[in-house]
């Protein structure tokens, strides 16, 4: 069974491999079919194991056949597991929702070094939350938070009530277009990762043809949208309060224009491609 079951996951990395994907994919699709971690697959005794607890190993074929044919189609990976990798959260995601970038985590992460110098309660409002990712890393790695989750998008609250529910409901949920969101609340801090690709731009077929279009186009130049989520953070926050804003890589320039009429120290951050990726500011 353990040469079947190598020579079987084989394949799949062959199919990958010739579609263009990484063959490192089968084994995330592979151990999402037997229920277990990409690590427990190189456990021989866990993976005999789940195999005699499925019994018939013609339906773990198949199921796999079916899910590298889905992603030879060009279904995003993490559609087809129902889990994005974000920070040290396991994201649940499926269509309607974004899926969690890497690049996000570095603006949570400058979000977080703000929050750590501020003494007592911290309030933070994220702003187009979409599956949770954002959010629930700050409230889970700083205790001292209270995170609001502003989302519009009802295929997006789907994912986002499912997230809070498993990994900390002490988030709030607030279904609501950004334009209107908390009038009359002041907080601390407000992170967003608007819809911010310009219209024209041309997206990888797993992006342009599964991922919510509402999520990631802003207009004809991008900006339509991330200039509506500046203005409520305007609204939003305390003065000295802290802004963190996900933009595309051509508009760092555009992002300060806007911002520097209500903010200070507003700073540039890259990607670990080094390619302009958030903007920071302080509220005036």
């Amino acid at each position: 069974m353990e040469l079947t079951f190598k020579e079987f996951l084989r394949g799949g990395k062959e199919q990958l491999t010739a579609a263009g994907f990484a063959e490192l994919e089968a084994e995330h699709l592979l151990a999402h079919t037997l229920g277990l971690s990409r690590m427990d697959l190189h456990n021989p005794l866990t993976v005999e194991n789940a195999l005699s607890a499925i019994g018939d190993m013609s339906v773990v074929e198949e199921t796999f056949w079916k899910l590298l044919d889905r992603r030879c189609a060009h279904e995003p990976l993490q559609y087809l597991t129902g889990v994005a990798y974000f920070r040290h959260l396991e994201i649940k995601v499926g269509p309607g929702v974004l899926v969690p970038r890497p690049e996000s985590e570095l603006l949570v992460e400058s979000a977080l070094t703000y929050i750590e110098r501020i003494d007592g309660p911290v309030s933070v409002v994220d702003l187009g939350a979409g599956s949770g990712a954002l959010a629930l890393s700050i409230a889970t790695e700083a205790p001292n938070t209270h995170v609001i989750a502003v989302e519009k998008s009802a295929e997006a609250i789907y994912w986002l009530k499912k997230n809070v529910s498993f990994i900390d409901e002490k988030v709030r949920i607030l279904e609501s277009d950004v334009s209107t969101a908390l009038e009359g609340v002041k907080c601390d801090v407000v992170i967003a990762n608007p819809p911010y690709v310009p219209d024209s731009e041309e997206l990888p077929r797993d992006v342009k043809e599964h991922e919510p279009a509402v999520a990631l186009f802003g207009g004809s130049d991008g900006m339509k949208t991330p200039r509506l989520f500046v203005s409520t953070a305007v609204r939003l926050l305390k003065p000295g309060g802290f802004l963190a804003i996900e933009h595309h890589e051509s508009q760092g320039e555009k992002i300060t224009e806007v911002l520097t009429e209500d903010f200070t120290d507003i700073i540039l951050h890259k990607d670990l491609s080094s390619r302009p990726r958030f903007t920071t500011g302080i509220r005036r």
